[in-house]
């Protein structure tokens, strides 16, 4: 169901829009988590640091499919709000007709190049051809993964958030049973991981495509509509291309740090590739968050409605740190099980090193929360400029920091470079929100 979001109380509209997000993340989040256990308990610790170390590269791809997915979206909730609905169906069948050519080029580029990535972020041999294996699988499912995409930023700007979750939940269960079936009954070792997201993803895929399609039939226009428009594509790619740039720069500086905690030999990366999954859990629900509220700010410039807007940042922070709580208290508390629950009889240097990965950053997701709801609004006001120095100082500093710290103190020191980035990023996001259109 279709859902204006510049009617209503701005924190109860907020939180009946957010909260099917952060459970449609939460099922996304699934698909790598259930990868990660699957391989580490079914099939070992070296086939856990294999898929983790692949998913540093993949995240390359999934930036272009997030950049498409927030491009449109932003695009299609002003025009929404503006009830503007020609516009809009040209905007979604522009964004579909881009996003084929950009797979396309991205697949061929993925297949003929995956050898030379996995080169230089240094693969130890030992999981070389595993984590090939389990790249090129993934790449061939890229098509999946950004027309899915593109579909929940649809459902996103119409206001829909319920549509993604029911189709997630569903997919993100299947994939945990075929993951176990391919791995555990089949024997497929790591292809067998792969395989089962590749399908699992490739069946929600279609179903979120024929469902906006029937979605988008439903809203009546006046007139016919483009397939295709020049103007309105520059007009998405206003918002998408820094989106792809954010996201791309971010997967290339967790490669190069990916490339020095390889360095520090498997079971530090082990470790490392459990702990990661945990904090990317938390860093994507929050992000997730901040894009629903990309789709309120939207949705609310559109109509020039700007007081809503603060309202807004006030309702995303105290979401996101009521979820900080629950998540400080489990991480701090239960870092050792939760590490170990994605090793079968982990080696105390992978048990230590993502152990202390938690205890450093755990404290900081009150910090980097607010920089990300920030971030969502100045998406949202399509204030990109700003919204790249802040993303692209974090970046920096960590890279920077990572290798820095990783001479003196080894693995402890790439760990504390994230809190120091999101630390000085925050203060530069909050400071850009504060002098947006909607300040006085």
């Amino acid at each position: 169901m279709n859902k204006d979001l510049t009617v209503g109380k701005p924190e109860t509209v907020l939180w009946k829009f957010c909260l099917p997000l952060f459970g449609s993340i939460i099922f996304q989040q699934l698909y790598n988590i259930a990868d990660s256990l699957v391989a580490g308990k079914f099939i070992g610790e070296n086939a856990l640091a294999a898929v983790g170390n692949s998913y540093e590269i993949t995240l390359i791809f999934i930036a272009f499919a997030f950049g498409c997915n927030i491009g449109c979206s932003v695009v299609v909730s002003r025009l929404f709000g503006s009830k503007k609905y020609n516009e809009m169906k040209t905007a979604v069948y522009t964004t579909m007709i881009s996003s084929a050519v950009l797979c396309v080029t991205l697949m061929v580029f993925g297949l003929v190049c995956s050898g030379g990535l996995l080169r230089i972020i240094h693969t130890p041999a030992e999981i070389f051809a595993d984590s090939g294996l389990y790249l090129n699988i993934y790449i061939l499912g890229l098509p999946f993964l950004f027309f899915y995409n593109i579909a929940t930023g649809i459902f996103s700007a119409l206001g829909d958030s319920k549509t993604p979750f029911i189709f997630l939940a569903f997919s993100s269960t299947a994939n945990i049973i075929v993951d176990i079936l391919f791995v555990a009954a089949f024997h497929m070792g790591v292809a067998g991981v792969a395989w089962a997201t590749f399908l699992c993803q490739g069946i929600s895929c279609v179903l979120a495509m024929i469902v906006v399609l029937k979605r988008l039939a439903g809203i009546q226009t006046e007139e016919a509509v483009k397939l295709y428009s020049f103007d309105m594509f520059r007009k998405i790619a206003v918002i998408a291309v820094p989106s792809i740039l954010q996201q791309s720069f971010i997967s290339v500086g967790n490669i190069v740090i990916q490339s020095v905690i390889n360095d520090c030999g498997v079971e530090v990366t082990a470790g490392y590739a459990a702990a990661i999954k945990l904090n990317n859990l938390v860093i994507t629900s929050f992000t997730t968050l901040a894009n629903g509220l990309s789709n309120y700010t939207a949705q609310n410039m559109g109509a020039g409605i700007l007081p809503r807007i603060k309202a807004g940042f006030k309702a995303g922070v105290k979401m996101v740190w009521l979820l900080c709580i629950p998540i400080a208290v489990l991480y701090l508390s239960a870092a050792k099980a939760l590490v170990s629950f994605f090793i079968n009889e982990p080696s105390q240097l992978a048990l230590a090193s993502g152990t202390r990965f938690l205890y450093i950053v755990t404290p900081f997701y009150f910090v980097v929360s607010v920089k990300l709801i920030a971030d969502g609004i100045l998406r949202g006001a399509s204030l990109m400029k700003n919204f790249m120095i802040a993303t692209f100082t974090d970046l920096i500093l960590r890279v920077i920091l990572a290798q820095v710290l990783a001479g003196q103190v080894g693995y402890i020191g790439i760990w504390c470079a994230w809190p120091i980035g999101w630390t000085i990023a925050t203060v530069l996001s909050v400071t850009f929100y504060r002098k947006g259109p909607w300040r006085g």
